[in-house]
């Protein structure tokens, strides 16, 4: 009997040297280490721009985020933006939880020091010895825009971001303003579509700018572009009870026309009255699966000399709203094959946002 156990228990372990050595064969330094995406999934939307921070959170002192399942961590080095994998080289702890001394972060575990590009400058334990490039740490093509850090984790460096373009961003006559971070448990692709279904206002947003007595969804037109697609909105719906004077405009038709950049980026300009504008970006950055930091940088043309706080608590207001729904939908992924789904006509932008998706060669079962 004891023999026998002996015997099992040599060719289990056989059986786990043979499991390791495949599993070390096939790891990838490159992909997170957790994966909540399908692979396949990772490596198209790895290709792609995602604001990852607020540029004004960013100093020479390191700050952790998460990107894809990837860990990230971001600091300046004499005025260069550095975005890295958060991960010493030598023992993996993150480096977000070190700080800068002035010539680089510092690990807390042995104190190995990275400065410009993310090289490795210091090796306390070996002061005199020659640093490897394996000590340097693993960075990414990152660009500040519209008021965000942009990153991809697989674009090269010197080549030219793509990024959604944001209206009236460098125009004078318009107010730039880059909202608070909002984290949402949910897909990315789940929170996009919410943005720009324009049959949910009265039903969601009744405190903000919907109306519970207009329900009805006028008719509208998707168009195809080179980098997603658009619709033009035109309503009677824009009840907005801060700022902008609105008496006398009961009849006004507003419109909404939205631009959606795939994956997981909108922009929505509204025309309100008197030749006023409103630019709002939705910008969701799928930190995993099934969380999402939303970043929402907004032009506008009126109530500039209003607190720009007044704005921040309206737009929290409005995604907090969404909060409710979006973290309750079932199933959690997005189904990009229309047919497991029920549609009606004023659901088209969702429509054509999936089939688009789908296109690009996602999965079915979206973040499933």
């Amino acid at each position: 009997m004891g023999r026998c156990f002996i015997f099992k228990l040599k060719i289990k372990k056989k059986k786990d040297s043979v499991m390791n050595s495949k599993n070390i064969a096939t790891f990838n330094p490159d992909l997170p280490v957790h994966m909540t995406f399908q692979e396949h999934d990772w490596h198209l939307l790895a290709q792609h721009w995602y604001p990852i921070a607020l540029a004004r959170d960013i100093s020479d002192q390191p700050l952790g985020t998460m990107l894809l399942d990837m860990p990230l961590v971001i600091y300046k080095m004499n005025g260069e933006l550095i975005v890295a994998k958060d991960a010493c080289p030598h023992r993996g702890v993150p480096l977000s939880l070190g700080k800068n001394d002035g010539q680089g972060i510092v690990c807390r575990y042995h104190g190995l020091r990275f400065g410009s590009k993310g090289q490795c400058n210091r090796i306390p334990a070996h002061p005199q010895h020659k640093i490897s490039d394996r000590f340097n740490l693993k960075t990414y093509a990152a660009v500040e825009r519209y008021g965000l850090i942009w990153c991809s984790l697989t674009a090269a460096k010197n080549a030219e971001p793509h990024i959604p373009i944001m209206p009236f961003w460098d125009d004078a006559e318009y107010q730039q303003l880059v909202c608070p971070q909002v984290d949402i448990n949910c897909f990315a692709g789940r929170q996009l579509e919410g943005f720009i279904d324009v049959a949910h206002f009265a039903w969601v947003h009744p405190d903000t700018f919907g109306d519970p007595d207009n329900v009805e969804v006028p008719d509208y037109t998707t168009t195809e572009t080179d980098y997603g697609f658009s619709a033009d909105y035109i309503s009677g719906v824009g009840r907005y009870p801060i700022g902008l004077d609105q008496r006398g405009q009961q009849d006004f038709k507003w419109l909404r026309h939205f631009e959606i950049s795939l994956p997981f980026t909108a922009t929505l300009t509204i025309h309100f009255p008197n030749n006023a504008r409103q630019v709002i970006m939705n910008a969701a950055s799928p930190m995993t699966a099934r969380s999402t930091r939303l970043f929402a940088p907004i032009c506008r043309n009126y109530d500039k000399d209003l607190p720009v706080e007044d704005a921040y608590e309206f737009n929290l207001k409005i995604f907090e709203e969404d909060r409710l729904i979006v973290e309750n939908q079932k199933p959690e992924y997005l189904p990009l094959d229309l047919s497991l789904e029920a549609h009606f006509p004023a659901d088209r932008s969702s429509s054509m946002y999936r089939k688009l998706l789908r296109e690009m060669g996602f999965s079915p079962l979206f973040a499933a």
